[in-house]
Order: C-alpha cells, then structure tokens, then sequence
C-alpha cells in the first residue's frame, strides 16, 4: 500500500514522496517536487472578462492539481516503469508525467491540435505558468512532436483506470476535502445518453476507396523507389495516380449527365484493371523490399514500416472491389455490418440516428452518463451503440464505487431489459417510456419523474460539449485505441473544467454572503 505526504508551506510549491510502508528490497522511493515558479505575472492590460475568467478558472485548476491530483498522476505513470530504474530515470519520467498531465489538460481545454496548441504554449505567458515553464531559464516549450508523445504517455486502459479512481476519491467526503473541493460530489442521479462520434473519413463511396487505395499504394511504391530499389515499371507512379484521378473525376461527373447507369458501369470496370495494375507493381516492390532492404539507407523499422503500409491496403484491396462490383454494376445492395467504410480507420461503423440532419453518421458509438451539477461520470467508446450499453454503464459506476441511486435516459434506452435491470440494483427507474400514454401518466402522477426528465435534457448539451469542444467532431485520432485515448483525456479535462467553475462559483457565492452580513440593518 501507497502513501502521498505533501508538505503545506504556503509560499512554496508542495513536495510529494511516493514510498512503500515498509520499505523492500525492491521497493521504488520517487522523490518529486513541481517546479519553481514565481507568482502569476498580471499584465499591466487588465484585459477583457473572457480572459479574466479563462484565468481564473486555470488558476483554480493548477490549485487543484497541486492538491493531488499530479502526483497520483505522476505515481501512475513512474508505476509502469520497470523494476531497478536510477533515480535520475525515475526524476525524468516524473516531470514528463507531470508536464504530459498540464500540456493535454491545457490543449483539451483551449481546443488546439498540437502544432497550434505549441506555438500557443511559447508565447503565452498564462500558459508558460501553467505548465511551469521557464520560471528560471532553463527550458523551452514543448514542440509538437514532444505534445504528441506527451499524449501517449500512458495507454489508455490505464488512463481510464486514473479517471475512475479520481472520480471516486470525489464522492468521499474526507477525500475530496483533500483533493480542494469543498463538498463531495453527488453521484445520487446518473443522466445518460449516447451519441455517434464521427471518424476522420470522408463520405465513403466505393469507387472512392479504389482511388484511396491507388493512392497509398503508388505513394509506397515511389518510395521505395526512391530508396534504389526499382522493379519495371512502363509507367511511374505518378503517372498511374493520374490515370486513377481521371477516372475518378470521370465518374463522379456522370452523375449528371443521361445513361449515368452504363456509364458508371464502364467507368468502374477501367478502374478496377487499373486497380489491379497498381496492385501488382505495389507487391512486386514490396517483395523486393523484403529481400534487398540491405542495399538501401531504410532501417528495418522504417522498411517495417513501408511494409506494413502496403499489406493493409492489399489485404482490404478484394474485399473494396468487390463492394464497389456489387453496388454499381450488380445494383445490389451490401449489409452495414458487411461494408467497408474506410480503408484506414476500419472500426467506423454505420450508426443511424434517425435524426434531423444526422439520418445516418459514420463512426464509433460513444456513451456518457453525467451527474447533475454536469461531471462526467461513466463514458464508453464502442464499435456500436444500443440499449444493452445502459446495464453495463451501471455496472461500471457501481465498479468504480459511484453506483447511482436514479437513473434517466431517453426513449432509446427505455426497454423492458434495462428497466428491469435497474429494478434488480435498487436504481430508480427514470427511463424515457416508448408507450405515449405510459409517458403522460407516470408525468402526471410519479412525482419528480416530469423534473427528471426536463433535466435529462441538458445532458445533450453536455454530450455536445463534450464531443464538439474537448474530443473534436471528427474526431482526429487514428485508430480505436487512439480514439479511446483521446476520449479519456477529454473527460478528465472536462471534469477539471466543471470542478474549477463549481469552486469558483461557490467561493463567489460566499463573498456575496459575507457582504450582506456586513451591512447594516
């Protein structure tokens, strides 16, 4: 078992020691202290409210972080190194931590990828404080490259695990004083709702995936060329692009012109000899790639690398042709969960929404349940979305010790299964009804049902905040284990978000009361 001691000196940052009870042969001592800083520098421009308050609101955070929250961060993060580290490999990996925790929490919250968010960092002098830079001269901000390493620095079951601990140290009274709040966080009601979050594909049209696939391939196969290894060629593979664009241009316009249908067809069967082409130039310099890699200035990674670009594309190439064959010139159609929608991000599903403006989206279901003063506090990313995610949500809340006592959703989460489920944990049921007349009376005679409901509504609101401003619609990571990762770093920002306005708000609340008590009667 782990213990944190934290010195309380008022004009010097806290030191934390992360350190076993009883001390072992292999036991690890972390010695950390946050960097030197001076006080924040006020500008002699007391800038507008907008600023005033986005400063306010990052001093809060930084207090709450140095409350805890870092070094917890820290310990999980030095946990994952392997046994025996030095001292000074366990300082570097400390600091990154540290300095990994304020870059994302900073870059989730302004909304900045990682080269607008770095440029950002080195010329903010609000910024370089957050992220206790340069208080001596003695380092630089972090580049993008470094950002996006510093993103990484945990895989995200891990992360996932943080977030879930740090959500339950906030419902203990005793616990959450020492995190900086001033009350615990009520977990008693549980909004939830699922969403679609969008991947970074474009719309996928078949004949669009031969034209990406044409792509990848000739732009792998220049390279390796461009290494000197050459297999013949009559036509480059710049050339071979063209003649793939041209197609391509060829049959998005035959959409508007008379006899569309036999010329799509006729399009469609030059693109797939093409296609065929490309493929065959693309293994025969993979194949010598593999057998002369030697001969070259790649490193096995880098040709590793290469490789691995061609395969996935080969291995999808049947399966895009053959869907493209089937909908164009057989007319018929494919099964969503027999589509391929991306050669790249291949865990996009269909998700149908049913919705104005979102009748169908592409992407990866993702569920959020949120309390009532706006914390996240469940969130799952799935290849698909239904109602059987609802048992699971309380399952985990009740895991990760935050087990609500009322439950509500929307329609689409209102089955006999779920309710059921509920039932079985005790949970109030405040599930939407399907059955309108069921709907009308329990809102006329259930009390708190009709209140429960109107506040259900604000969780859409928080989805989109959560999906639009802190992960990003689409969402930019590549992959699902990237996705994930963004996902839990979007929540922890968030949730850091609403405590700092919650505490901001309340210590407002209590200068208010202090000035009416000062007035006279």
């Amino acid at each position: 078992m782990e213990r944190i001691f934290a010195s309380h000196a008022s004009n010097l940052p806290r030191m934390f020691w992360v350190m076993k009870k009883k001390p072992e042969a292999n036991s690890t001592h972390i010695a950390w202290q946050p960097e030197l800083r001076p006080d924040i520098f006020v500008p002699t421009v007391y800038g507008p409210i907008e600023y005033r308050l986005f400063r306010a609101q990052l001093i809060e955070i930084d207090r709450l972080l140095l409350a805890g929250i870092e070094a917890d961060f820290v310990r999980e993060v030095c946990s994952t190194l392997p046994p025996g580290c030095s001292a000074r490999t366990l300082d570097f990996h400390a600091r990154n931590a540290a300095l990994a925790l304020r870059c994302n929490i900073a870059r989730k919250i302004l909304r900045k990828g990682y080269k607008r968010f770095a440029t950002h960092a080195a010329d903010s002098g609000l910024m370089r404080w957050f992220l206790c830079i340069g208080a001596l001269g003695l380092k630089s901000t972090p580049s993008k490259s470094t950002l996006e390493r510093l993103d990484k620095i945990l895989p995200p079951e891990r992360m996932d695990a943080f977030n879930r601990h740090l959500l339950a140290r906030l419902r203990d009274p005793s616990a959450s004083r020492a995190a900086g709040l001033h009350a615990p966080v009520d977990f008693d009601d549980a909004y939830i709702d699922a969403t679609c979050l969008k991947t970074n594909i474009h719309f996928p049209v078949d004949w669009v995936l031969l034209r990406d696939a044409a792509r990848t391939l000739m732009k792998a196969t220049a390279l390796i060329r461009r290494h000197g290894l050459r297999n013949r060629m009559p036509e480059s593979p710049q050339t071979l692009l063209r003649e793939m664009n041209k197609l391509t241009m060829a049959m998005s316009a035959t959409a508007r012109k008379t006899g569309s249908k036999k010329a799509r067809k006729k399009i469609l069967r030059q693109m797939k000899t093409l296609e065929h082409k490309i493929a065959r130039h693309a293994r025969a310099h993979r194949e010598l790639l593999a057998t002369r890699r030697e001969h070259t200035d790649l490193s096995e990674k880098q040709a590793a690398q290469i490789n691995n670009r061609i395969e996935r594309i080969l291995a999808q190439l049947p399966a895009a042709i053959e869907q493209a064959h089937e909908r164009i010139i057989g007319g018929r159609p494919v099964p969503n969960d027999k589509k391929l929608l991306s050669l790249y991000e291949t865990h996009t599903q269909v998700i149908v929404r049913g919705k104005a403006g979102a009748e169908v989206e592409f992407g990866v279901g993702l569920l959020l349940s949120e309390t009532r003063e706006g914390l996240i506090s469940d969130w799952q990313l799935a290849p698909s979305s239904g109602p059987k995610q609802l048992p699971e949500s309380i399952e985990r809340l009740k895991t990760q010790g935050t087990a609500p006592k009322k439950a509500w959703t929307d329609r689409g989460l209102g089955t006999k299964a779920n309710k059921a489920h509920l039932a079985k944990n005790n949970i109030r049921d405040g599930l939407c009804e399907r059955d309108p007349e069921r709907l009308r009376e329990r809102l006329a005679n259930e009390e708190g049902y009709a209140e429960g409901l109107r506040r259900r509504g604000n969780t859409e609101a928080r989805i989109a905040i959560v999906k639009n401003l802190f992960v990003g619609t689409p969402c930019l990571a590549k992959g699902l284990e990237h996705m994930k990762q963004t996902v839990n770093w979007a929540v922890l920002a968030h949730n850091l978000w609403v405590l700092a306005r919650r505490e901001l708000a309340w210590r407002e609340e209590q200068k208010k009361r202090k000035k009416k008590k000062r007035k006279p009667s």
